[in-house]
């Protein structure tokens, strides 16, 4: 009998990062499930659960763990019961979560209390808010890891896991902006509505630590965007506490210059980002897909601190006017080689073969910490 996967997903982010080593799974013959919850089931942010139901031959199982401006810590608990429930009934022999939500967090809490054995993706990382934290509890509440970078090995490590536990396998939805999208530009802009040619993706999300200050910070941004008269796709911000004040901003935008859109299809994404003149925003897109793809990126704030060096990405405040008109004068449709600091487009190939090692599921689920050196 093949082992079932059973695949954690509660946002289009980390969706478009499941998907290919959902797939390269099934393909190989493994039973792959998704349980789906968060914002994929919220019409708000565009109903995205629809994006997983799409894959063939791949069960979704629905949960809905929260109603608009609900607290995290409620989130999380309503995750946990639910999730706890689904996983006495369906006994899967490896749940897969990813990165630093909150729903990845409950989730790996319930393997955890109940010896379920739990994969975590992209572990080892850094940010400097909430996020980064909900990341590194993952990492103790999973058996086994799938990093993104030699980088993120090291940081697992010195969390004290075994290295026998670390894979490193580079950034999955690398896979997806690696190969062909399938569609061209201009069926991405005839499908959702878009009316010019030269344009930059904007992605400006909430930083849960900095609640008191996002809209401002938000306001900042977007007005110089308006000021510059360029053009700009927007793609709403996560669900996380702060939202409704960079939506508020949002909400307001002339739309001469500015295209708003709730989530994309990751396929037309990845051709709509291919063919930017720059991405904007504090994103993770800004400091790992971009790069991939020789895209200029300019990333505001916090959120993305510490995580890449690339020679792409020009960093500020959303207060630092001077750099954002440099970087709109100087860096706007300028491409640059690619970087490959997160992988080669190849993760879901080395997922597949960790999985296929007879060795990785006689690992013990009892954990120890291990000392460096």
């Amino acid at each position: 009998m093949s082992k079932s996967l059973l695949f954690v997903t509660g946002t289009r982010a980390d969706f478009g990062k499941l998907e290919p080593l959902a797939l390269a799974a099934r393909d190989a013959g493994f039973d792959v499930s998704f349980f789906v919850t968060g914002m994929h089931m919220m019409l708000r942010y565009g109903l995205t659960k629809i994006e997983v139901h799409r894959m063939d031959g791949i069960a979704v199982h629905e949960f809905e763990n929260q109603r608009e401006d609900d607290p995290q810590d409620l989130v999380l608990a309503n995750t946990i019961t639910g999730f706890s429930a689904f996983v006495r009934e369906q006994k899967p022999d490896l749940v897969i979560v990813h990165g630093d939500r909150v729903e990845a967090l409950a989730c790996a809490l319930v393997c955890a209390t109940n010896y379920v054995r739990c994969a975590h993706v992209e572990g080892g990382e850094v940010s400097g808010t909430i996020d980064e934290i909900f990341r590194h509890c993952n990492t103790k509440l999973s058996s086994d890891h799938f990093v993104s970078s030699e980088m993120a090995k090291t940081r697992v490590l010195a969390l004290g896991e075994v290295p026998e536990s670390i894979y490193v396998i580079g950034s999955p939805e690398l896979d997806t902006h690696a190969a062909p999208s399938g569609v061209s530009i201009n069926e991405v802009l005839e499908y959702y509505d878009i009316g010019f040619t030269d344009y930059a993706v904007v992605t400006f999300h909430p930083v849960t630590s900095e609640q008191d200050t996002i809209g401002a910070q938000a306001r900042a941004l977007f007005d110089h965007l308006v000021d510059s008269e360029r053009n700009f796709i927007v793609i709403l911000p996560n669900n996380d506490p702060g939202s409704n004040d960079i939506m508020a901003v949002i909400n307001a935008l002339p739309t001469k210059h500015f295209r708003i859109l709730p989530s994309m299809r990751f396929a037309y994404f990845s051709e709509l980002l291919k063919n930017a003149a720059a991405h904007i925003g504090n994103s993770s897109v800004g400091v790992r897909e971009a790069p991939f793809i020789g895209l200029p990126s300019l990333d505001i704030g916090t959120r993305q601190n510490k995580r890449s060096n690339a020679k792409s990405i020009t960093s500020c405040t959303a207060f630092d006017s001077a750099q954002i008109d440099s970087f709109l004068a100087d860096h706007w449709g300028k491409r640059l080689k690619s970087d490959s600091g997160f992988g080669a487009g190849s993760s879901a190939t080395r997922f597949v073969a960790v999985l296929n090692a007879p060795d990785f599921w006689s690992r013990p689920l009892q954990k120890e910490f291990q000392d460096l050196g």
